[in-house]
């Protein structure tokens, strides 16, 4: 599987030219704007969201002895629930909404790579979009539970920090899952891309690990992680596919 992540990676180098030399850029353009508002809303909300949830919990400490030290911390703890809860609900808001303009991208670059007489299942607008939905809700709700008892884990001492290490791998895979799913919608039905991606799961966390890294960058990267993650992974999903294909024959 580390062959796979360092692979999922290094298909990011590759991204930006392949973009232009395909003429892509147009396509990102919606995209880009859905993924600058959703950051801009789910930021501020997170922002005016942390102090509540620091206040609230603060009230469970009832002694006056080390009641602001208590607040101080609460505040910090509420402060990082929301940003890791605002980065699922962010990328699969942006990942769902997205679909219908992602998908083109991926399909000319499947043409690009295997050849116009490649032949796949031809989906409308409206067909990607409900995909995108139900395979970002679902995957929604798995991170969401498997994220919040390691949120917990990472508050003790010491070997916290590997539960907070989980987490950032978690993120990364679902991530990945988004984006390769904008070419495996045209192979696959909704569980054969669950199975798929299962198999795959090095390039879908290699492919991840930068899409997050990415929405560290303040301002360009929110702008640039879907470009740039959805080629990369595109790239990487089209050989994955065709080397199932070589050992299924």
């Amino acid at each position: 599987m580390i062959k796979n992540i360092v692979s999922g990676i290094k298909a990011y180098f590759g991204a930006f030219g392949l973009i232009s030399k395909l003429k892509l850029w147009k396509y990102f353009a919606i995209p880009m704007l859905i993924s600058f508002i959703t950051a801009i809303v789910i930021g501020i909300s997170a922002y005016g969201l942390s102090d509540n949830i620091g206040a609230f919990i603060s009230k469970l400490w009832s002694w006056e002895w080390g009641k602001e030290t208590f607040t101080t911390i609460v505040n910090i703890i509420g402060g990082l629930i929301i940003i890791i809860l605002g980065l699922i609900l962010y990328k699969h808001i942006i990942m769902a909404l997205s679909a219908p303009f992602m998908s083109p991208v991926s399909e000319k670059i499947e043409t690009h790579l295997l050849g116009s007489d490649k032949t796949y299942r031809i989906t409308s607008f409206t067909e990607q979009l409900w995909r995108a939905i139900r395979i970002n809700v679902r995957n929604l709700f798995m991170e969401v539970l498997i994220t919040i008892p390691l949120l917990i884990l990472s508050f003790i001492p010491v070997i916290g920090i590997l539960f907070t290490i989980l987490i950032f791998f978690i993120q990364a895979y679902y991530a990945g899952f988004g984006n390769m799913d904008y070419t495996l919608e045209r192979h696959y039905k909704y569980n054969e891309s669950l199975n798929f991606v299962k198999r795959n799961r090095g390039l879908a966390i290699g492919n991840g690990i930068i899409f997050i890294l990415f929405l560290l960058i303040p301002f360009i990267g929110v702008i640039l992680v879907l470009p740039l993650s959805v080629t990369a992974a595109s790239v990487k999903t089209i050989e994955a596919l065709q080397l199932e294909s070589h050992y299924e024959k």
